[in-house]
């Protein structure tokens, strides 16, 4: 990929590139994500990590070879009724989803996560960092 490639081409990139469940669970997720927040940004940051963002980040998509990592920024703020963190639980900022081969999650309680994230990031937005 180049330089000058869109963050959401070159995720499309990294769907393919994984080429097996990892990629259509990240392909699954990322419809989920933007169901639930339509106007979400994608980036492309740290050298090759799916980045969504509204207001700031929401989640990242990281994969692993046993497992695709969604780690949520402000994770620890959040409710999560259904349980779904299951990674990360000890620190005070963030929190993460592990999905495994043949995982199944709850789509309802995803989306609703990505919603409460984006609320939040909109009510404590971001600090820029100053130049």
């Amino acid at each position: 990929m180049t330089a000058s490639a869109s963050p959401s081409s070159l995720i499309d990139a990294r769907i393919k590139e994984l080429g097996d469940w990892r990629g259509k669970t990240l392909a699954h997720i990322r419809a989920l994500i933007t169901a639930a927040v339509p106007d979400i940004v994608e980036e492309w940051k740290w050298r090759g990590v799916p980045v969504w963002e509204h207001n700031g980040i929401i989640c990242t998509g990281e994969s692993y070879k046993s497992a695709v990592k969604l780690t949520f920024a402000k994770g620890a703020a959040l409710d999560d009724p259904k349980g779904l963190f299951n990674a990360s639980l000890d620190g005070n900022v963030r929190r993460a989803i592990d999905l495994h081969e043949g995982d199944k999650i709850d789509e309802k309680a995803f989306k609703a996560l990505i919603k409460a994230a984006a609320a939040l990031n909109a009510s404590k937005p971001a600090k820029r960092k100053t130049k």
